[in-house]
């Protein structure tokens, strides 16, 4: 009989805490949004990027050695891209800080993919990257002000 007194009051004190207002650290944040769109766009972006640096040493073999420039910057695009989701998503301490690294990455990696706009894998990669950065700089602005 204890015990299922015992057991039945648990069951009542957990539901108290789960019908309770949760923890701030838990509650949605107007800010959440921005993280995840940021996150997602970043690895969008480390895919499209590691397809396109793939594109880019084929090239590079049929002797196109422009290319070199546009495998090296989609492949560190990539890595900036990656870390930045993982820390976005986390909304780590550092995300303002990955992400403003990354929007420039992003920036950088588009702008010589832009360089060869008649090949669709790299149209598509710089406007991939364009779509990074933009979310980049977004999340980073609206955010700013939210761990002061």
């Amino acid at each position: 009989m204890f015990r299922t007194l015992s057991v039945i009051a648990t069951l009542a004190a957990l539901s108290f805490l789960t019908a309770a207002d949760p923890p701030a650290a838990h509650k949605h944040d107007k800010h959440d949004d921005h993280y995840m769109q940021c996150a997602k766009a970043c690895d969008d972006c480390a895919r499209e990027c590691d397809a396109c640096s793939t594109h880019c040493a084929k090239m590079v073999a049929d002797g196109k050695k422009a290319h070199l420039v546009t495998l090296a910057t989609c492949q560190d695009c990539a890595t900036f891209c990656r870390a930045a989701s993982s820390i976005a998503a986390r909304k780590g301490p550092f995300a303002g800080l990955m992400c403003t690294a990354c929007a420039d990455a992003c920036k950088r990696c588009g702008d010589e993919c832009d360089k060869f706009k008649d090949d669709p894998m790299m149209k598509a990669c710089a406007d991939e990257c364009r779509k990074c950065e933009k979310a980049c700089r977004d999340m980073v602005r609206h955010t700013a002000g939210e761990k002061k």
